[in-house]
C-alpha cells in the first residue's frame, strides 16, 4: 500500500521541527519518514547531505528547476532555494512510507494542491510575533538582521494558515505535540 503524506509548515521558530522530530522518534508505529528536501544553503551545525537535506549549489538547483524535477520549490532569499524532488517522494510512497514534509508555507500549499486528499496539511502557529522573536533570539543561530528578516516573513506566512487542513497553535509544546499526534494518527487510520 502506498504511503500517505503529512505536510507540516510554519514560520521559522514556531516549533515545527521540534514537533515533527518528536512524532518521528516517539511514535514509530506511525511509520513516518522525512521527505528529504533540497536546499542551496550551506549545512548548519551537524547537518549532513542526504540526511537533513540534499545540499546543492544555486546552479545545480536551477538546473533541476529547468528539468521540472521538483514537486515544489521556492527561492526564499536571493539564491537561497528549498525544494522537494518528485522522484524522492514517489520512491518513498512506493515503499509504503508515510512521508513527512517539513516545508515553508508556500511549499506546503503547493504539495497539498498536488496530492489533495492523499495529504494532510498542518500549520504550526506561534502564539504571537513577540513570542516568535523571543524564540528566534533564544536559538542564538541568527544575526539580529536575519531575525528581523524572519519575523517580517513570518507575518506574511501567517496569512497562509487558512489554506491548511488544520492549524495547531504552539503556545504549550506538550499540548501542541499531543494535538498533532491525534490529528496525524486519525489521518493515517
Amino acid at each position: 500500500m502506498k504511503g500517505k503524506l503529512i505536510i507540516v509548515s510554519a514560520p521559522s521558530g514556531s516549533g515545527k521541527s521540534t514537533i515533527v522530530n518528536w512524532l518521528m522518534q516517539e511514535h514509530p508505529e506511525l511509520r513516518l519518514y522525512f521527505s528529504i528536501s533540497c536546499t542551496s544553503r550551506a549545512p548548519r551545525g551537524t547537518e549532513q547531505n542526504g540526511v537533513e537535506y540534499f545540499f546543492l549549489t544555486p546552479e545545480e538547483f536551477k538546473e533541476k528547476i529547468q528539468n521540472g524535477e521538483f514537486l515544489e520549490y521556492e527561492e526564499v532569499y536571493e539564491n537561497r532555494f528549498y525544494g522537494t524532488l518528485k522522484a524522492q517522494v514517489e520512491r518513498q510512497r512506493e515503499q509504503g512510507q508515510n512521508v513527512v514534509f517539513d516545508v515553508d508555507v508556500k511549499g506546503g500549499v503547493n504539495i497539498k494542491k498536488h496530492y489533495g486528499k492523499k495529504a494532510l496539511s498542518l500549520f504550526i502557529q506561534p502564539p504571537s510575533i513577540e513570542e516568535l522573536r523571543r524564540r528566534l533570539e533564544g536559538r542564538g543561530t541568527d544575526t539580529p538582521e536575519a531575525i528581523e528578516q524572519r519575523l517580517s516573513k513570518a507575518e506574511y506566512e501567517l496569512t497562509f494558515a487558512p489554506q491548511f487542513d488544520r492549524v495547531i497553535v504552539n503556545d504549550n509544546l506538550d499540548i501542541a505535540k499531543q494535538e498533532t499526534l491525534k490529528v496525524v494518527s486519525d489521518f493515517l487510520k
